[in-house]
């Protein structure tokens, strides 16, 4: 059986990379990818030119390179430890991130906050039933929410929404094994899920 000493030890493990990604994805923004334009965020590659009508490569800020990862790291905090701490978790990285760029902070805070807050009505009710669907569904919500609300607080314009979108569906793919395995690790052992109350519709 899952003991409960086992899921708060994997609920932090949990806990702390989704807190780093937070952080690390400001991180990139501000100081690293392949190309900047003027004062603007480091920007990354996340769709060949050759395949878009312009033939230029669709761009997105290097964050999404941890901020994609992050949403799974973050339901896998809800599902060990609860919604209350997932929460905590996006204030604590905000907070983290503020050293960097305090815009930076607040729009990855907000933005996380509002994703996390619809992540009630896709993500809690359906991690019993399936954990990859309910990862899915609920990283498509947050891809598009997070990104509408990161992009207008930290540079006040959506120019980048569709390569945000595209880098952080990808880094999603990239997670899906993972979450599959840690599924069938679960089965094996028992769930040890937090008793989570769905939303009243």
């Amino acid at each position: 059986m899952h003991t409960n000493s086992q899921r708060m030890s994997e609920g932090l493990i949990y806990l702390v990379g989704f807190i780093g990604a937070i952080w690390f994805a400001n991180w990139l923004v501000s100081h690293w990818g392949t190309v900047r334009f003027g004062d603007g965020p480091w920007l990354i590659p996340v769709w060949p030119g050759g395949f878009t009508p312009s033939g230029n490569p669709v761009y997105a800020p290097s964050g999404v390179l941890a901020i994609g990862i992050g949403f799974t790291l973050r339901d896998l905090v809800q599902r060990r430890l609860g919604i209350r701490v997932t929460v905590l978790a996006v204030v604590a990285g905000a907070l983290l991130s503020a050293a960097l760029d305090t815009s930076l902070a607040l729009a990855s805070g907000v933005a996380f906050l509002l994703a996390e807050t619809l992540d009630l009505f896709v993500y809690t009710p359906l991690q019993r039933r399936h954990l990859v669907a309910a990862v899915i569904a609920s990283n498509a919500v947050g891809v598009v929410v997070d990104s509408l609300v990161f992009l207008t607080i930290a540079f006040g314009s959506l120019s980048l929404l569709h390569g945000q979108v595209i880098g952080k569906a990808w880094m999603t793919l990239v997670a899906i094994p993972a979450v599959y395995a840690i599924r069938e690790w679960e089965r094996k052992r028992g769930s040890g899920l937090v008793e989570i109350s769905p939303p009243v519709a």
